[in-house]
């Protein structure tokens, strides 16, 4: 978790940030909310407002940098109002909506994405009883077995310890998707951003978070 202090604001060089931290400044420091009207004539699942929208949020903002846009008896730095403005502009193929709150969220939070670092599946027992005595595997009837015991035929139950994977092998791989996703999501951002030179006193770096931290294990 990172957490910036304030940017300064004045006449001082701009100071540089990467896309992950700069979010963060704008939502946990900054305390920037973000907001998804849907324009008229629009349906509003899964919208996304684009470029040409954030320049109009920017525009908009022009007019309300000396009271903020959301807090009441607070600035909001405009700066950090266009990186929301931003965000809300999330294309559907990014994820719309869901991952403009998803990205906003995690930055309020000063979180990344849990791509469950370390985790390896294990072959494990669908289900254990436990008693006085210990625990042991639940099994089942899977069939019939006809033995020779004694001298004797016998009909005895072939039985087996059902088993499956924790966590399962799709589980990790859903959740690092989700890390490159939202991966994705911050690249859109700092592009954004870096073209529309909006920002006065902070500008936006190369620099991001790793693509891929687990290596080459699972996709």
């Amino acid at each position: 978790m990172t957490l910036q202090k304030p940017i300064p604001r004045g006449g001082r060089p701009k100071r540089a940030l990467g896309v992950q931290a700069i979010l963060e400044w704008a939502f946990r420091v900054e305390k920037a909310q973000l907001e998804l009207p849907v324009p008229k004539d629009v349906t509003e699942e899964g919208f996304g407002f684009g470029l040409e929208y954030v320049l109009l949020q920017r525009a908009a903002l022009g007019c309300k940098i000396d009271g903020g846009q959301h807090k009441m008896g607070s600035y909001t730095h405009p700066d950090a109002e266009v990186v929301a403005a931003c965000v809300a502009g999330m294309p559907d193929s990014l994820g719309g909506k869901r991952m403009a709150i998803r990205v906003a969220e995690l930055a309020r939070a000063g979180l990344t994405p849990d791509w469950m670092p370390g985790v390896v599946p294990r072959c494990v027992p669908v289900e254990v009883k436990r008693n006085q005595h210990g625990e042991r595997s639940t099994t089942i009837v899977v069939g019939t077995e006809r033995v020779l015991h004694r001298g004797r035929w016998r009909t005895v139950e072939v039985l087996a310890c059902p088993v499956t994977w924790r966590p399962h092998p799709e589980q990790i791989a859903s959740a690092r998707r989700g890390y490159v996703d939202w991966w994705q999501a911050l690249g859109w951002v700092r592009d954004g951003l870096l073209a529309s030179g909006m920002l006065r006193e902070v500008e936006v770096t190369e620099a991001m978070p790793k693509m891929r931290p687990w290596g080459c294990g699972y996709k």
